[in-house]
């Protein structure tokens, strides 16, 4: 792990900060979760840290950029962790819609980390897979992609989320804006709005019960405590 820490410091690839780190740590070892879903990959970092901290765990996590795909992989398969993840590339608001759908039929790439959880490949040409899906749901969900797509993206993760399972969002608060009660600048306003909104809509839905962790950029951790 700390190479993959020093290369992350190196090449200015964002991963959790330590007290952040010691909280999905925690949550991990407290609630041994079977099935977890991640949103945002990067270079693997959280994916090996909530592996590693789970022996019975698995992991689904989902990247668009290819080059953090392969970096990842290699991460994962350093550390012997290769065949309790697989890694799901595109754009994770429509791969959530997609996973929450009943059936869907979709294409994907020969790929080691995409032939396990439910896939049953079958050949349509040119390397590819058609899919047919039953739904899987998750016991645990660490949300770390992009922050402005959270409130998007929050219907289709409750509904992959099993009763009584935890999401854990990072980088909520953006440097105490978010709670604040000022309307946001210009340059941040986006942003700073949707996450107010993703905050309220969580904080309201009466199947949640939820906390704000004001550490280093912020995390909420939800609980689905009916369906």
């Amino acid at each position: 792990m700390k190479e993959i820490e020093e290369f992350a410091k190196t090449n200015n690839v964002p991963i959790l900060r330590p007290q952040s780190r010691q909280i999905l740590i925690d949550l991990i070892k407290q609630n041994n979760p079977k099935n977890i879903l991640e949103i945002g990959t990067a270079i693997g970092f959280s994916g090996c840290l909530m592996l590693l901290n789970s022996k019975n765990s698995t992991l689904t996590t989902v990247e668009i950029l290819p080059t953090m795909v392969e970096i990842a992989k290699n991460n994962f398969k350093k550390l012997g962790l290769e065949n309790r993840v697989e890694i799901l590339q595109g754009d994770a608001s429509e791969i959530v819609k997609e996973l929450a759908n009943p059936r869907f039929l979709r294409e994907q790439k020969s790929s080691p980390f995409c032939e396990k959880r439910g896939f049953a490949p079958d050949c349509v040409g040119s390397g590819g897979f058609a899919t047919l899906y039953q739904p899987q749901q998750f016991d645990f969900i660490f949300l770390d992609g992009p922050k402005s797509h959270y409130f998007e993206q929050l219907p289709y993760l409750l509904k992959l989320l099993k009763k009584d399972g935890l999401i854990l969002a990072d980088n909520v608060l953006f440097m105490g804006e978010v709670l604040s009660d000022i309307y946001p600048k210009h340059k941040h306003r986006t942003i700073i709005l949707k996450l107010r909104k993703f905050i309220e809509t969580v904080q309201s839905n009466p199947s949640l019960e939820s906390k704000i962790i004001d550490i280093e950029d912020g995390l909420i951790l939800i609980k689905k405590i009916t369906n």
